[in-house]
C-alpha cells in the first residue's frame, strides 16, 4: 500500500499574517457596529417593526425588549449569554430584558473578526466580540440618553442609565428604554471617538454575577432545533451513502423502496442515493429498501493497522519543517541521555448530540437553509454555487444546533449540499434532511489519526537540551480553501500547533510533518491539532522528568521560567489539587499544563488502580487563564464539560477501519462517556485583566495526558496510545 504526501504549498501568508489582516480590516472602535443608513433625522435607525436598531447588533422595541443579534452559533458552549453580557453591561439594561436572536448569513455585517469570515470556532466567540458588542451597547445607551437629553431638556451628563431605565435626579424624571425607543432612532450617531466604554472597576455584570443563560429555551422545549422545523408541504429525506469512501453508484434498484406506503420519490445524488417521505421512519424504511450496486474500484479498502504501519514508514524520513531552533543533530550527540518515544492516536468522531440534519427549500429565484449554522459565509457560497446563484439569493437562518465540535464548520459544507442537491430535484418543495446516528458514524467526517516520534537529550544534570518532533498524519486544511493561508512550506500548523509552539526552554528544538494523502474525510475536533499534540509533548515531558529523577510539576515550572501564564496556572493547580499531599492506596497523581487559542489551561489528575488491571479517573482539577471571565459560571460549565468529552477517547473511543469499512456504527461501538465514569471536576480561573480569549476548547488538550501521567505514576508503564490500556488488561 503507498500514500500520497500532500504536495507543499505554494509560498503563502501564515495564518498569523492573514488574521492579522483581518485585524487591521476591523480596526477602529466602529468595529462594524454601523448600519449603513442615511441620516439620523428621517428615521434611518428605525428597523422595519419601528424598533429602535442603531447598528446591526441591537434592537430596541417599544415593549422594552432588547433583541441581541448573534452572530455566533450556540451549540452549547454559551455564545448567547457571553455576548448578551457584553451588550448588556455597556448598554446597562436589565438581564431579563435581554433576548437573542440568530443573526441572517451577511459577512459584511456578520463577520468573524478574527477571519473576516462569517462563521463560530476557534473558541473565538466571545474573543472576537469583545469590544464589538461592547460598543453596540454603548452606541445604544448613547443615543437613548440623547433622546431623553433632549426631551427632559437636561444635559446628557446628567442622566443615569441602571437596569434598562433612564433617569434624572434633579427633575425627578425617568423612562424605560421602550419609552425614547423612536426618540432615539432620530439622534445621531455618537462619534466613536468619544465613545468611552466602562472601566473594568464600574463592570456589574462581567465577571461580577451568575446569570441565567439565554439558551435556557432548551430545557423547556421552546428552543429551536432544525428537527423541530415543520414547513408547510415539507418531505423528509435520509441518504444511502457508499459503505466505504470513494465508493460510487453503479446501478440502483428503488422499485421495492418506492413501493413503500408514504415514499415520495427516490433521488439519485453526487454522494449517494435519497429517499423522500413524509416522514423520517418511512423515509428509512424505503432506505432499507433500495438495492444499491456500489462501485468500490476507487475506493478505500485499508484498514487501520495498515495506516498505522505507513505513517510509522514515513516517519524514518525527514518531513516539512515546522520549527527548528538551534542545531538538535549535534545537542542530540552531546547529550547524557537520549529518551525516545513513539504515539499513536485514531481516528475519531465527532458525535455531536445532534446528527446532521438540514431544511433546504430550493425555489425558482433562491434558497432557503435552516439549520445549526456554524459557517454561513462558506456555505453560503457552496450552496450558490451549487445552484448557479449568488451568495445573497441564499437565505440562511441560524438555529440552535445540539454541539458540534467542529463538524459543523466543514468547508465543504458536505451534508448542506447533500440537501440542497435533493431539494433541488423537488423545486418548490421544503426538504428536512435527516442523518441517523450511524449516518453521523460512517459518512465521515473525523479528526484524523496521527503517528508522533519524538527524541529528547538530557545534559547531565537531566535538563533537555534538544528535542525532535515529528509528526505524520492528513492534513485538515489540504484541498479547502483554508489552504491558502494554513498550509506553508508543507506545513499545515493545524497538525503541528502545540508542538512547533511548545513552550518549554529546551535550546535545540525541532519538529517536521509529513502530510498524508487519504480519501477518508477528515475535520477539524474539539481543539483541532492539540488533541494530539499536547498528549504527546505532556507524557513525554513527565518521561523526561522521571528519567531526571526530579518532580513533574518541578521539572516543568524549571523550564516554564519565561512563561508567566503557563508557570501560573500550573502553579494554581498543583496547589489546589494538593500535589504533594498523600492519596489513598492505589490512586496517583498526574499533571499537564498546554496553551490553546491563546488560553492557558493545567490539569491535575488523580486515578485509581484496580487489583483486576481497571482503573478508573477519580478527581480532576483544573486552572484556566482566558483573560477576562465574561462569565465564570459558563466558563466552569465548559471546563467541566472538556473533561468529559476528552475522557471518552482516553478510555474508549475510536474510529477504526476493515477493508475500508468503518467498523463502528453506533454508541454501542463508538462509545462515550458514562455518567457513572464521570470525575469530579473542580476549576479554578486566574484573575486577570488581559482581554479575555478562548473557552470552549483549551480544557480538553491537558486531560488525557494528565490521566495518562497518573497512571504511569501508578503503575510505572509508558502510555503512548489512545485510547488508554494497561499492561495485561483485556
Amino acid at each position: 500500500m503507498k500514500f500520497l504526501l500532500a504536495e507543499p504549498a505554494a509560498s503563502q501568508p501564515s495564518r498569523r499574517d492573514f488574521l492579522k489582516c483581518v485585524v487591521v480590516a476591523g480596526a477602529g472602535l466602529t468595529l462594524g457596529v454601523r448600519l449603513p443608513q442615511a441620516s439620523a433625522q428621517d428615521g434611518a435607525f428605525l428597523a422595519e417593526d419601528d424598533s429602535f436598531q442603531p447598528n446591526a447588533f441591537v434592537r430596541i422595541g417599544s415593549d422594552n425588549r432588547v433583541t441581541l443579534i448573534m452572530k455566533h452559533l450556540e451549540m452549547g458552549q454559551g455564545s448567547h449569554t457571553g455576548l448578551a453580557t457584553l451588550l448588556a453591561e455597556e448598554l446597562d439594561a436589565a438581564w431579563e430584558q435581554v433576548i437573542t436572536e440568530g443573526a441572517p448569513a451577511d459577512t459584511n455585517r456578520y463577520k468573524n473578526l478574527h477571519w473576516n469570515a462569517q462563521g463560530t470556532g476557534g473558541s473565538s466567540a466571545i474573543a472576537n466580540s469583545f469590544e464589538q458588542m461592547r460598543t453596540a451597547g454603548a452606541t445604544a445607551k448613547a443615543m437613548l440618553v440623547a433622546a431623553a437629553a433632549k426631551t427632559w431638556q437636561v444635559p446628557a451628563s446628567e442622566i443615569q442609565v441602571s437596569q434598562g431605565v433612564l433617569s434624572h435626579t434633579a427633575s425627578k424624571k425617568s423612562a424605560t428604554f421602550g419609552e425614547f425607543a423612536e426618540a432615539a432612532a432620530h439622534q445621531a450617531l455618537p462619534i466613536p471617538e468619544e465613545l468611552v466604554l466602562k472601566d473594568p472597576k464600574d463592570f456589574i455584570y462581567i465577571g461580577k454575577q451568575r446569570l441565567t443563560r439565554k439558551d435556557t429555551g432548551k430545557t423547556d422545549g421552546s428552543a429551536q432545533f432544525t428537527q423541530d422545523v415543520k414547513l408547510p408541504g415539507m418531505l423528509t429525506a435520509v441518504v444511502a451513502h457508499a459503505p466505504r469512501f470513494g465508493g460510487t453508484v453503479r446501478s440502483v434498484d428503488d422499485s421495492k423502496a418506492r413501493a413503500v406506503a408514504g415514499v415520495v420519490d427516490v433521488v439519485q445524488i453526487p454522494s449517494g442515493v435519497a429517499v423522500l417521505a413524509k416522514d423520517f421512519w418511512t423515509a428509512k424504511l424505503g432506505r432499507d429498501a433500495l438495492v444499491i450496486n456500489w462501485d468500490d474500484s476507487a475506493a478505500f479498502k485499508h484498514s487501520s493497522v495498515d495506516i498505522m504501519e505507513n505513517f510509522k514508514a514515513l516517519a524514518k524520513q525527514p518531513g516539512a519543517v515546522a520549527r527548528n531552533d538551534g542545531d538538535t543533530a549535534s545537542a542530540m550527540k552531546n547529550a547524557a541521555t537520549v529518551v525516545e518515544g513513539n504515539y499513536e492516536f485514531p481516528y475519531l468522531a465527532h458525535a455531536a448530540m445532534e446528527p446532521m440534519n438540514c431544511v433546504a427549500w430550493v425555489k425558482p429565484d433562491g434558497c432557503e437553509i435552516w439549520n445549526g449554522e456554524q459557517m454561513q459565509t462558506v456555505d453560503q457560497a457552496n450552496v450558490a454555487a451549487t445552484l448557479g446563484l449568488k451568495p445573497e439569493q441564499v437565505k440562511i437562518n441560524m438555529l440552535y444546533a445540539g454541539s458540534s465540535f467542529g463538524r459543523r464548520a466543514n468547508p465543504a459544507s458536505d451534508y448542506l449540499l447533500e440537501a440542497v442537491h435533493i431539494a433541488k430535484a423537488k423545486t418548490n418543495t421544503p426538504v428536512k434532511l435527516v442523518w441517523t446516528r450511524e449516518d453521523d458514524m460512517r459518512a465521515g467526517y473525523y479528526r484524523p489519526a496521527y503517528f508522533h516520534q519524538i527524541r529528547a537529550g538530557l545534559d547531565k544534570n537531566g535538563q533537555p537540551i534538544a528535542w525532535e518532533q515529528r509528526i505524520v498524519g492528513q492534513s485538515l486544511a489540504a484541498g479547502t480553501p483554508f489552504e491558502s493561508f494554513m498550509v506553508k512550506d508543507g506545513v499545515d500548523k493545524t497538525s503541528v500547533e502545540g508542538a512547533s509552539t511548545l513552550p518549554y526552554k529546551i535550546p535545540h528544538l525541532k519538529v517536521d510533518l509529513h502530510s498524508v494523502k487519504l480519501p477518508v474525510p477528515v475535520l477539524w475536533w474539539r481543539s483541532v491539532g492539540h488533541t494530539h499534540t499536547a498528549f504527546s509533548t505532556e507524557t513525554f515531558i513527565d518521561r523526561l522528568a522521571h528519567t531526571a529523577k526530579q518532580d513533574p510539576v518541578a521539572f516543568r515550572l524549571n523550564l516554564l521560567a519565561d512563561h508567566p501564564r503557563h508557570h501560573g496556572v500550573l502553579s494554581l493547580v498543583a496547589e489546589k489539587a494538593g500535589w504533594d499531599k498523600p492519596l489513598p492506596k492505589g490512586w496517583a497523581r498526574g499533571v499537564a499544563v498546554h496553551e490553546s487559542f491563546n488560553s492557558f489551561a493545567a490539569q491535575v489528575a488523580e486515578v485509581s488502580v484496580k487489583d483486576d488491571g481497571r482503573f478508573k479517573v477519580e478527581r480532576v482539577v483544573c486552572a484556566i487563564d482566558c483573560g477576562l471571565a465574561i462569565n465564570p459560571d459558563v466558563i466552569k460549565a465548559q471546563m467541566e464539560g472538556s473533561v468529559g468529552f476528552a475522557l471518552a477517547p482516553v478510555l474508549m473511543s475510536a474510529i477504526t477501519f476493515k477493508q475500508g469499512l468503518v467498523a463502528q456504527s453506533n454508541f454501542h461501538d463508538y462509545q462515550v462517556l458514562r455518567i457513572d465514569q464521570m470525575p469530579k471536576v473542580e476549576v479554578h480561573i486566574m484573575p486577570s485583566d488581559a482581554k479575555p480569549t478562548g473557552v470552549g476548547e483549551p480544557g480538553v488538550p491537558p486531560l488525557a495526558p494528565a490521566v495518562a501521567n497518573a497512571l504511569s505514576a501508578a503503575t510505572g508503564q509508558w502510555f503512548d496510545k489512545l485510547p488508554l490500556q494497561l499492561e495485561g488488561s483485556v
